[in-house]
């Protein structure tokens, strides 16, 4: 997975921030390593340098190898904030999407999950019933 950061000309970008944000993105997103290719952080102060609440932005954007880019965006009172925020909102959307894939592929599409754990325990059975044959 390639991360990358932005920031504005408002936020100093600097390399201590940056390696910061990517430290901190992956590892809240290292177990969907081998499906997204790209993560994209935006960093943005929307007043420059007026103060005001909710003014930090984070953008996030994740793409997963053969599916549409997912981007999320959340806005806080600190950088730090608006990262969470964006990184739990990104969470639930790889969740959602990458979650409902891996399902498909373990139960076969069309099988229900119980039916996974049912034949699991029956291959299982059969496994350490072949044992107890060959041992004996």
């Amino acid at each position: 997975m390639q991360l990358q950061v932005h920031s504005d000309n408002h936020i100093e970008g600097s390399a201590r921030l940056a390696g910061w944000v990517r430290a901190t993105v992956a590892s809240k997103f290292e177990r969907y390593d081998e499906e997204l290719t790209r993560v994209v952080i935006h960093l943005n102060d929307e007043n420059g340098n007026k103060a005001g609440a909710n003014d930090k932005r984070c953008q996030i954007e994740a793409r997963a190898k053969g599916r549409q880019p997912l981007s999320v965006t959340h806005k806080a009172e600190s950088l730090e904030f608006a990262l969470d925020g964006a990184m739990e909102k990104l969470g639930h959307a790889l969740a959602h999407r990458l979650g409902k894939q891996r399902n498909k592929r373990i139960t076969g599409g069309g099988e229900v999950a119980g039916s996974v754990a049912s034949r699991d325990r029956l291959l299982e059975e059969d496994f350490l019933a072949e044992e107890q044959l060959r041992i004996a």
